[in-house]
Order: C-alpha cells, then sequence, then structure tokens
C-alpha cells in the first residue's frame, strides 16, 4: 500500500517552490496589489498528470478508518495497514474525543464540518506546519479527507475557489490531527455562526469560506463551540498582532499616521486655512521632520504665485517645526535656500547632470539615454525622477527620510573628494532616492542640481520666518504662544509682522549665517537678535550698491538740497577685507572675500602680505570696503579689467603672479569690535583716513571730490574717465540716508558711467541661454547667442535678445570652447522665449555677460519683463553688444526683470507717458 508520507510528499512538489514567496511575511499582504493571485491560482489548476493521479487516489474509497493518534508526526509508515485492522466501534469510541492539535503562531482554529445525517462516521485528518515554520503556517492548507465517501475537501483562499496542494514543511515535522464530528441534521447556517479560515494571501486576515469548486462535493459545516470560539478568538489576536508587525510594501505605507501624529505625511497640508501647527503637523514634538512633510511644502509653493501665499505657506510649516522640533529648523531653511552653509564656506555639491541621470537611471533600471530622453521630455529631472520612482516596486519600504538626515547628506557629499569621490556621491544619491516618496524625488534631484525653481527668494523666505515667529513665537521661558495674533486687529498683527521682518532682515545683513542666527532667534527671541548677531570681522556681508543714472541732472533732482560727494568708479573686483583681533590685528586670520562672500583669500596672498603697511597702530580689527584693479606699477596706471581676470583664482603662489594689483579703501565697516554701518559716510571717511595709510601702487584711498554743481561733476567725471575709471560713484555724505545699507541697491548711491550719457542708462548683465552655429568665417563656432534677463519673482530666466556682435574672433573661438562643457538636451522649464528664437544648442544657465545698447523697445518675439509694462509684449534691446564676461556673478545676480522694465520707463520717449515712479530701495 502507498504510504501516506509519499502522497504528501507527492502532493507537495508543485507548493514547494512557491508557498516560501507567497507566504513571506514581506510579500503576502500585497500579492493582490501586483495581481499575483489569478496568476497563481491559473499556475494551480494547470494539473499534470502526477496531480491527476493523486487526487483519483483520494477519491477512490478507502477501506476502515485509519488509526493515527499514535504516530502524529506520520514518521512511521505502518500507520496506514494498522488502520485497516481497526473497528468501526472501536474507532467511532476514539473519535468521540475531539482532539486539537495547536496551530502555529499565525494559523486561525480549525473549522468543524457539519456531516450529512446519512454518514455516521467522520473522520478529518488536518496537516500543519509547526512553530518554527509560523511565519508560512498562516498560509497552510487544510485537508479533509472523507472516510464514508472518499472525497477531499480543501480550504484555501476563499478568492480562489480551487483546490490546493498539500506542503510539507521542509524544516519541522507534520502533523496530523483526527477529529470526529457527532451527525447533525444538514442545515443552513445563520450569518454569525459562518466559520472563518485562514486567508492564503491575507496576513493575519480571516474571511468566510465560500463554495468549494464543483469537483469536490459540498458541505454544510456546523457551528462551532464555546471553546472552539475562544480559540479562534485568541488565534485571530495573534493574526492581528502579526499583520501590525508586518512590513508592507512603500505604497501601502504612504497613508499611515505614524508616532501619534494626528495628520499622515502624505495628507499633511501646509496650505491649510486656519492653519494648527500641531494638530495640523504631521508628525509629534520631539520627532525629527519627515522629509515629505518639507517636499510637501515645496510642492504646494511651486504650485502658487502669489508671493503673500507662498510666505503663508512656508510660515505654516516653519511655526510646526519651531514649535515640535526646533532642532530641525536650520536644516528647513538651507534646504528651502537650496544651500548648505554661509557663502564664504564655499560648501557646494558640485554633481553633474550626467551623474544624476546615471543614479536616477541605475535605482530605476533604465538606460542613461531613457532617463535622458524622460528629463528632456519633462523638461525637468527632478519631476523625470519623480515619474520614475512612482513606476517603481519595491519588494520592501525603505526607512522614511527626515529632514535633518537628508541635509546631513547633503552635506556628506559636498565634503567627498579624491579620485572615488564621484561613485561615492552617486551611491548616496541613490541610497536617497530609492527612500524618496511621492514628491519627495522630485525636489532630492533638484536640489543635488542646485536649482528648486520654484520661485521662492531669500527675503521671502526671511518674510516667512518673520510672520512664523510672530504667531508663534519660540518657548523661551516655558510658555508656548501657538496663536499670538489673536485678540490683535488686522492692521495691529501686520505691523507687528513687518516689525520682526525689519529686525531679522537687518540682523541677517549684519550676520550673514543661519548657524548664528536662528539658534539665537530661538533661545533669546526677534528683538534679542541685533544684540547676540552683529557685525564681525570673518563673516563677509553682501556689499552695498548703486542704482544706475542717465545723465549729471539726474544727479541734483535726487540729492537736491543734501551734500553729497563723487568718487571715482574703478573697474576691479570688489574685495571686502577682514581683519580680526583683540588686543592686536591677527594677519594670519585676515580674510579676502568677492561680492558673491567667497573667500578670494588664496586669490591675493600679496594684498595680504602687504596688510601692515595698511594698517597704523590703533586699528585691533576692522573690516574695510575695496576694489582691486589690476595695476601697472611701472607706469603707475590702471589697468583694464580683462587683464585683471586673468590672475589665478585659487591656490595662487606669489612668486608666480604676474598681474599685480592695486586696492583702493573707499570705506570703512568695522574699527576695533564697533560696526559703523549706520554711521553717516562723512563720518566712516574721516576714520578711515584717520587710522590707514596710503601705499602708492598698493594702498590707495578712493579719489573723491564733494561737489555743489553741475559743472563740478562733469568735469570730476572727465577726469576720472582720462584716469582709465568708468566712470563717477554719487553717494550722500550726511543726513541718515548717508548710512551703509547693507545687501541693498540703494538710490543713496547713484553710478554715473561715462557711455550712460547717451541710450540706455546702464550696462547690462545678463545669462546666456543658447546659441546659434556660425556661417562663413564664424562656421564651426557659435555665431550668435540667445540672452535672458531674470525675473526673481518666479524664479526663471527670460529671453532678452539675440547677439552676435562685439565679438573677436579669438572671443568666438573662446567662448565656444567654455560654453561647450555647458551644453544640455532642450530648454529647462524655467526659461521663457519665443519658439521662432529657439537656439540651435541649449546651455545650462551659467555664463553672465556685460551688454550695451542703444535703447530698449517692446518686442513679441522676447519674453522679458512681459507683463510688467506690456501684458502680451516683452522688452527686447536694440543693437546690442558684447563688453565682457562677468566670472565675478552668478546667474542669481543678473539684471532681473524688473530693472529692464524701469530701464524702459527712463527712456526719454517713453517717459512723459508714464506717471512717476516711487524709488523703494530693497534688499537684493
Amino acid at each position: 500500500m502507498i504510504s501516506i508520507r509519499g502522497i504528501v510528499r507527492a502532493c507537495s512538489l508543485v507548493p514547494k517552490f512557491l508557498q516560501p514567496v507567497f507566504n513571506s511575511t514581506i510579500l503576502k499582504p500585497h500579492i493582490n496589489s501586483f495581481n499575483c493571485y489569478d496568476s497563481y491560482i491559473g499556475f494551480v489548476n494547470k494539473r499534470n498528470m502526477s496531480q491527476k493521479s493523486i487526487l483519483s487516489f483520494f477519491k477512490t474509497t478507502p477501506k476502515k478508518p485509519a488509526e493515527l493518534n499514535k504516530e502524529p508526526s506520520l514518521q512511521n509508515d505502518s500507520v496506514a495497514s494498522n488502520a485497516s485492522e481497526e473497528s468501526p466501534v472501536k474507532n467511532e469510541k476514539r473519535l468521540s474525543k475531539r482532539q486539537r492539535l495547536e496551530s502555529s503562531d499565525e494559523e486561525s482554529a480549525p473549522v468543524s464540518p457539519k456531516t450529512n445525517p446519512e454518514k455516521k462516521k467522520v473522520k478529518r485528518q488536518r496537516i500543519e506546519s509547526s512553530g518554527s515554520e509560523s511565519d508560512k503556517s498562516a498560509e497552510d492548507m487544510e485537508v479533509v479527507v472523507r472516510k464514508d465517501v472518499g472525497a477531499v475537501k480543501t480550504y484555501s483562499s476563499p478568492r480562489s475557489k480551487k483546490k490546493a496542494l498539500v506542503q510539507e514543511s521542509p524544516k519541522s515535522k507534520i502533523k496530523v490531527k483526527e477529529e470526529k464530528t457527532t451527525p447533525e441534521p444538514k442545515e443552513k447556517m445563520s450569518p454569525k455562526t459562518e466559520k472563518k479560515t485562514p486567508s492564503l494571501f491575507q496576513n493575519g486576515v480571516t474571511k468566510k469560506i465560500k463554495e468549494a469548486p464543483s469537483s469536490v462535493k459540498q458541505e454544510n459545516l456546523s457551528p462551532k463551540s464555546d471553546k472552539d470560539s475562544k480559540t479562534d478568538a485568541d488565534s485571530n489576536t495573534d493574526k492581528d498582532k502579526s499583520k501590525k508587525d508586518s512590513k508592507p510594501f512603500l505604497e501601502k505605507k504612504d497613508n499611515v499616521i505614524v508616532n501619534g501624529a494626528k495628520v499622515a505625511e502624505t495628507d499633511y497640508n501646509p496650505a491649510k486655512p486656519k492653519y494648527h501647527p500641531i494638530d495640523d503637523a504631521c508628525w509629534t514634538k520631539g520627532q525629527e521632520v519627515p522629509y515629505l512633510a518639507l517636499a510637501k511644502t515645496l510642492e504646494a509653493i511651486e504650485e502658487t504665485s502669489s508671493r503673500l501665499k507662498i510666505i503663508e505657506i512656508l510660515a505654516n510649516y516653519l511655526r510646526s517645526v519651531i514649535v515640535l522640533t526646533p532642532e530641525d529648523l536650520l536644516p528647513s531653511i538651507y534646504m528651502c535656500l537650496n544651500q548648505l552653509a554661509p557663502a564664504h564656506h564655499s560648501l557646494e555639491l558640485g554633481i553633474a547632470e550626467t551623474y544624476l541621470m546615471k543614479a536616477v537611471g541605475q535605482c530605476t533600471g533604465r538606460s542613461l539615454a531613457h532617463t535622458r530622453a524622460a528629463a528632456r521630455r519633462c523638461g525637468d529631472l527632478g519631476r523625470a525622477a519623480e515619474s520614475a520612482r512612482a513606476q517603481q516596486r519595491t519588494m520592501g519600504a525603505a526607512a522614511r527620510l527626515s529632514a535633518r538626515k537628508v541635509f546631513a547628506a547633503f552635506r556628506e557629499v559636498a565634503r567627498m573628494t579624491g579620485q572615488a569621490s564621484v561613485n561615492k556621491k552617486i551611491a548616496k544619491i541613490q541610497s536617497l532616492y530609492v527612500a524618496c516618496r511621492q514628491s519627495e524625488a522630485r525636489f532630492l534631484i533638484r536640489s543635488f542640481e542646485g536649482k528648486l525653481r520654484i520661485g521662492l527668494a531669500e527675503q521671502s523666505v526671511l518674510q516667512a520666518l518673520a510672520l512664523a515667529v510672530a504667531t508663534t513665537p519660540p518657548c523661551i521661558n516655558g510658555e508656548q504662544i501657538l496663536d499670538a495674533s489673536k485678540g490683535l486687529s488686522q492692521e495691529e498683527f501686520k505691523s507687528r509682522v513687518d516689525e520682526h521682518a525689519l529686525l531679522i532682515k537687518t540682523t541677517y545683513c549684519e550676520c550673514p549665517d543661519y548657524e548664528r542666527l536662528l539658534p539665537a532667534l530661538l533661545q533669546h527671541g526677534v528683538h534679542a537678535l541685533p544684540t547676540h548677531c552683529r557685525l564681525e570681522p570673518g563673516t563677509p556681508l553682501k556689499p552695498m550698491l548703486a542704482s544706475p543714472t542717465r545723465g549729471v541732472g539726474e544727479i541734483f533732482d535726487r540729492f537736491e538740497g543734501v551734500q553729497f560727494t563723487c568718487e571715482w568708479k574703478y573697474d576691479g573686483e570688489r574685495a571686502q577685507i577682514h581683519v580680526p583681533g583683540d588686543e592686536a590685528p591677527d594677519l594670519t586670520k585676515a580674510k579676502i572675500f568677492s561680492r558673491n562672500q567667497e573667500d578670494n583669500t588664496s586669490k591675493y596672498p600679496d594684498v595680504v602680505r602687504r596688510l601692515p603697511a595698511l594698517l597704523k597702530e590703533s586699528v585691533r580689527s576692522c573690516v574695510l570696503d575695496c576694489e582691486a584693479v589690476a595695476y601697472d606699477v611701472a607706469n603707475k596706471q590702471i589697468l583694464p579689467f580683462q587683464i585683471l581676470s586673468t590672475r589665478k583664482r585659487k591656490d595662487a603662489q606669489e612668486s608666480e603672479i604676474k598681474v599685480q594689483v592695486c586696492v583702493f579703501v573707499f570705506d570703512l565697516l568695522l574699527l576695533n569690535g564697533r560696526p559703523l554701518v549706520r554711521r553717516p559716510l562723512l563720518q566712516r571717511r574721516a576714520l578711515l583716513r584717520e587710522h590707514f595709510r596710503e601705499v602708492p601702487g598698493e594702498w590707495q584711498f578712493a579719489t573723491s571730490k564733494d561737489c555743489t554743481t553741475t559743472e563740478e561733476v562733469q568735469q570730476f567725471l572727465e577726469e576720472s574717465v582720462k584716469g582709465s575709471c568708468e566712470g563717477l560713484m554719487v553717494k550722500m555724505l550726511t543726513g541718515d540716508n548717508a548710512r551703509y545699507d547693507i545687501a541693498r541697491r540703494s538710490h543713496n548711491w547713484l553710478k554715473l558711467k561715462k557711455d550712460y550719457l547717451e541710450g540706455v542708462g546702464d550696462s547690462i548683465d545678463a545669462v546666456v541661454l543658447g546659441a546659434y552655429w556660425g556661417r562663413g568665417r564664424r562656421a564651426g563656432r557659435y555665431g550668435g547667442f540667445l540672452l535672458a534677463c531674470r525675473d526673481s519673482g518666479g524664479d526663471e530666466f527670460q529671453a532678452l535678445c539675440r547677439l552676435g556682435t562685439g565679438f573677436s574672433d579669438e572671443d568666438l573661438r573662446r567662448l565656444t570652447d567654455s560654453l561647450s562643457q555647458h551644453v544640455i538636451d532642450g530648454p529647462r522649464n524655467y526659461y521663457r522665449y519665443d519658439p521662432s528664437s529657439a537656439p540651435d544648442v541649449w546651455f545650462a544657465a551659467h555664463a553672465v555677460w556685460e551688454l550695451r545698447c542703444a535703447d530698449l523697445s517692446l518686442s513679441p518675439a522676447h519674453r522679458a519683463a512681459q507683463g510688467l509694462v506690456a501684458a502680451d509684449r516683452g522688452i527686447s534691446l536694440r543693437f546690442p553688444r558684447f563688453v565682457r564676461e562677468r566670472e565675478d556673478k552668478t546667474p542669481e545676480q543678473a539684471t532681473t526683470a524688473q530693472q529692464i522694465a524701469d530701464m524702459y520707463l527712463a527712456q526719454d520717449q517713453v517717459r512723459n507717458q508714464q506717471t512717476k515712479k516711487v524709488d523703494n530701495d530693497d534688499f537684493y
């Protein structure tokens, strides 16, 4: 006779390789999400000849019932032969005691089938896996052998309605249980007494047993006893607990509320009206801020065009951060600004777009060409990465990203150097990317690119911070106020917000370091910021800038009845010199910073060496505003800026320097630890000349003259031109407007260049977006270029003109080589241009060029300042010409659309048609 062990092993051949996959604690809660259920059932239904033989064996009426209780482990093949010798009476007496073998961790209690009244003896055999396979036992199937009819009934997933095969546990013994039920009349069960059995594809979830397949004889089941119900309840409790402990797929966890938060991370909405910083947050006090919360905030800002609404959205998010996790305020502010550290730390990610595409492609199984095509189609690599991540399915959910950890990863990538640094950076990017959910991937990749492009400028971030602390002040004395606007009128609250904003912006201008400003704000409050964050040597300031003027007459219109001075405008590079010290100046820590707050100390080792000759004995520390100019020492003559640009930018050796510089000092911002920026220029200039020396050819004060008439200004302008300068800087000497306005393009300083007297009132710094291939003499090189201005409100570049004049053959060769390193596949989504002007080659926004032109005019073919002057037309340059490259400026510092509009309105032919414009200085 064939042994039962052999039968069981034969039946388990097919499921043996399927059950570990389908019963995985990671996979089984999500089989349905992958539509694998039907495929599995379809596979099971394809029975081969051996399976049919096995089924036919079970359908054959067996001989006498087997006595299996003696050997539950099924290790003795003689069980079947012994069972044939048992008498029916003895067997019935033995089966009157219902025995139950406890199931494994996740399996529910067995089902007691109802017997047909015509059948007197029923014996049910149950094969279950042991506790060592607890993670699989919830999916084990039951086989009921009806001795009196020779039929086999299988219980598997209620959805399948199919016969399942019995699998033998590879690691444990298979246990067999016997049951005998008392014959009862066949009747229909009520809904309350329907039996439940484990579902094959649902972990810890029980469902009602549905009809068996037609090939299997159906039988009604009898209600369970109280004891059985209690056992089932305990089993269900264990299964529920197992379900909570299981790790489902990422897509299934996204909408889960975690750590006691009142809002799910995917439902977080900082744009919600009447936002509550605790109830509407998706994290709890002390918990790290989820990166998805920041991504949701940036996503809402990107979809909003109103600046006031943008400030409100960001302020809501910052309120929750201040109340719940103030430690994450600094990473949040930095990531909103797409910065890693203060500018003078020179910490940059340095990730090329190709490396980002490679990282995204490797994570999603796509080639580099496929990823590049997707980025071109979307117009944005961030959106392409988000789309690719959304289509990806993973076996398990990675750890959720937090804002703090993502920011730390950014800094880690930025500090990676060496030969293997590129591969290390790509690996780090991939580890973050695979953990992204929803819009996290979009902003993660954009952050690595270095451009968020959501229309969020630094001034808006500072304004949002002011609104946040005005509404929800930091907890300083143990008292937390969630909404300080209650009880105040709209005007009173707005006045408070404006006061906070002025304090924060002014303090940041003097101390542009968030790592000092934000801790002081959280610890001492906004009103204590000026005390704890002050101008200090070593922290560079954003310099004060001047507004352009078109003629001498405008100077007297602006400075009527006010004392002013005129200084030569030197054609060099802005240099801000910092000398720290307490009792004496520490020249070893002296620093030289550019107008972009970059550390240029290694570029000017000769200037640092000459510092002792500049400082008198009364100077212990100082901050000087200067201009470094190329200088011919032999002829004592100022040289053009183009010669200065040939100096090595970093790590220059003084012995190798060929281009000498003379530093022209024109302002004093700090002396012996005392900031002087709020003092009038007249006092600052007096202190400068009192405490510092002049050394011809090395250190000189800016040539200046206090003028009172138009003739004097005109004469002094001509002298500056003869002295190889660009023109004049006209500054107020006395009064409140004579202070040093940090980070402002102020109308208290005016610049009058030699070529401003006719045509446009200012040169224009434009960003190169694309190029057109040259013809004739310019064949094989770029012959023309598409240039743009920057719209700071929308954080985009708007086409301004096509440029093809002002270049020499050498210029075109050099520019072709340098621009070829920044070629991209197509225009960015933040490029605004007319398709008729589309160039042959597109560039990443990198190069800034200085242009001059005859005048400005409205143009339907360009998008610069569209909507500021005319609703359907932009502004373009007439007869533009190339002047020089502005290597000292970034695309973010290019001429803005608002400045282009102001230049257009300042022209004589349109000035009389417009109402008089009110000058409002603002932070740039």
